[in-house]
């Protein structure tokens, strides 16, 4: 491509071009004396014959070359026409490159000392410059005309990872030390980096680490751990749940439309909990004399009380009574009739020679055969 260039400079359109070379296709012939502009964030790498001869900072600068006006028809001939001496300038953006990410494609493994092995996954951002222009643009760039940062991106997350991955190994104990450590695992990591970026001729300026986690469902297992840790105790806790869940079946069983025999259950499962308690937290006692356990259930007796209060009774009365043939409601020992609807109960009663309980009705002793009054 041959063009006869008097003014060369170069604008970023958008702000993320590291290097732009002029002409983009091929070289160029330059006038004697053509002016070069460098802009304040930039340097600029002049090529004559495909080799770069020197590196221009910002500013005005007058360029002299072999490729004179008045030869360049005649040096051209033997070439079909064209200059044996081409020229090109690569332009290279020297401002920092700010907020670049930086993240795991997959977690990675990590073994913990609390929790064993888990997958982590790490994102953060980090910033650069071009500090010498000459090396990056023959290691990195080579004869592209445009490289921008989308080029870079890749190749450094996946060092980053790497080196990253390296050092958690090293350095860290368990996940739960993390967020006292970010700042000390950044400039450990920006140090171990620092080569990796130097040698390409660009200056890591800034590194940060964001976050560190667990996958999702490994932190909602963390999550039900530290709710585990807040509980304390497990079977004291289930005891409290379990009490509380009578106290709310009686306050459902005492609203609205529930009549005197609902505002009754209500009252009688109140007392039921009063008698509960003594024996919940006996278990709690003995299981913390015992250093812990497997959690207990409440006493039968505890569990007949509740019953009984529930229908208005003792908890003694109803120990040794029963319940109503009709609706169910615990009747005292000896009633005749039940507490909740009126019904009328079967009494039971002893032999008079042997003291076995008799059923209502029956004539003869189904033990000792005697006869029995009506």
């Amino acid at each position: 491509m041959a063009e006869t260039l008097e003014v060369l400079e170069h604008f970023d359109p958008t702000g993320e071009e590291i290097v732009y070379r002029f002409p983009l296709e091929g070289s160029a012939n330059i006038k004697l004396g053509a002016q070069l502009v460098v802009q304040q964030s930039q340097e600029a790498v002049f090529f004559r014959d495909g080799r770069a001869l020197d590196v221009f900072g910002p500013g005005r600068h007058t360029l002299a070359t072999q490729n004179i006006p008045m030869l360049t028809k005649t040096l051209s001939l033997p070439f079909g026409g064209t200059s044996p001496f081409r020229v090109s300038v690569a332009f290279i953006n020297k401002r920092t490159f700010l907020d670049q990410k930086w993240g795991t494609r997959e977690p990675v493994v990590f073994r913990d000392s609390e929790l064993g092995v888990v997958r982590l996954r790490a994102f953060g951002n980090y910033a650069y410059r071009i500090k010498e222009s000459q090396l990056f643009i023959n290691t990195v760039v080579g004869n592209q005309a445009l490289f921008d940062t989308n080029r870079l991106k890749d190749f450094y997350r996946d060092v980053i990872v790497a080196r990253l991955n390296d050092l958690l190994g090293e350095t860290l104990k368990t996940i739960f030390d993390l967020a006292s450590m970010y700042d000390e695992i950044a400039t450990a990591a920006k140090a171990r980096l620092a080569e990796d970026f130097n040698k390409y001729g660009v200056d890591l300026t800034d590194f940060y680490v964001n976050s560190i986690t667990p996958p999702d469902e490994v932190q909602e297992k963390l999550d039900e751990r530290a709710a585990m840790g807040a509980v304390g105790d497990m079977s004291t806790y289930m005891q409290f749940k379990a009490a509380q869940a009578i106290q709310d079946a009686a306050q459902a069983g005492g609203g609205e439309g529930g009549g005197a025999a609902s505002a009754g259950m209500g009252l009688g499962l109140g007392a039921g909990f009063g008698a509960m308690m003594p024996g919940m937290i006996t278990n709690a006692m003995q299981q913390a004399g015992q250093g812990g356990g497997a959690p207990t259930t409440p006493a039968a007796g505890a569990t007949t009380a509740a019953a009984g209060a529930a229908a208005g009774t003792t908890a003694a009365e109803t120990a040794d009574g029963s319940f109503c043939t009709e609706c169910g409601s615990a009747v005292p020992a000896g009633g005749k009739f039940c507490p909740n609807c009126g019904a009328k109960q079967a009494v039971p009663s002893g032999c008079s020679e042997c003291g076995t309980e008799v059923p209502a009705g029956a004539k003869f002793c189904p033990e000792c055969g005697a006869p029995q009054e009506e």
